[in-house]
């Protein structure tokens, strides 16, 4: 059993690399109410290691690519997932499917079909940067600034957080196709109405200026799952203030242990 096995997923043409130096500051709070905690970071097709593939057009099958990969890397469920934007919809398509190989799920800025507008799910303000990113052929430097201005708030060292970005696409560059691909596969994706069977967390940040907050809210709402909002932190929340976030999975899982030993034992 692999009931501390964390997968880690991020977003639209992000990869691990882009996590920084939030697994660490994860894994030290997860191991206070889970000791052998254990982190596996999955690249969406299309993104780092598989910056060669083309990038699936469903999040089904982006989902269904995790769980071949966890196979291929002799990782058995029960797993338990942390994932961002476009990682959180195959999270989410994960959990909704395939119930009993998940044992937590924590959805950080997130939005989905069909408890959100469209407009809500992505700021208007966002259209026009994201076509340029998308259409136009900017410098490798001056798209990652882009990316970057869109994203986060809160860095003490942008200029260090860019060339650390830079640095990834030179490794292992995002095609424009997939990064395409990728959003026509969020813009497609509906979620089920039905609220899946994980336990969930959602965390988000008023301070996003990619998605309006109001999509967690939502979400959380519909499936009746706790939300814990951030009121300063950029789209990119690990990133932003990762302490946070880890601070707020570790008392996630402490509430639920404590609630799961008060509760009668079943006749």
């Amino acid at each position: 059993m692999n009931e501390q096995t964390w997968v880690l997923l991020r977003g639209l043409t992000r990869e691990s690399a882009h996590w920084g130096d939030f697994p660490v500051r994860l894994l030290r709070a997860l191991r206070v109410q889970q000791p052998e905690a254990r982190l596996e970071l999955l690249d969406l097709p299309g993104n780092g290691d598989k910056h060669r593939q083309s990038s699936p057009t469903h999040v089904t099958d982006m989902m269904e690519d995790c769980r071949g990969e966890l196979r291929r890397r002799g990782v058995p469920p029960p797993y338990q997932v942390l994932a961002m934007s476009l990682g959180a919809m195959v999270a989410s398509d994960w959990a909704s499917r395939y119930p009993g190989e998940l044992q937590a799920v924590v959805l950080i800025n997130t939005s989905l079909r069909p408890f959100s507008a469209f407009f809500r799910r992505l700021r208007p303000s966002n259209y026009w940067p994201l076509v340029m990113l998308s259409l136009f052929r900017l410098s490798l430097r001056q798209r990652e600034a882009r990316v970057l201005s869109m994203t986060t708030r809160l860095q003490k060292q942008p200029d260090q957080v860019l060339e650390d970005w830079v640095s990834i696409q030179r490794r292992h560059p995002v095609r424009r196709r997939n990064a395409l691909r990728q959003l026509l596969a969020a813009a497609r994706y509906r979620a089920s109405l039905a609220r899946p069977e994980p336990p969930m967390l959602l965390l988000c940040s008023q301070g996003d200026a990619l998605v309006d907050w109001r999509c967690s809210q939502a979400i959380s709402r519909a499936w009746g799952a706790p939300l814990r909002l951030h009121a300063h932190a950029g789209h990119d929340l690990p990133l932003d203030d990762g302490d946070w976030v880890a601070r707020n999975v570790a008392d996630w899982l402490h509430v639920r242990e404590v609630v799961g030993q008060s509760s009668p034992m079943p006749l």
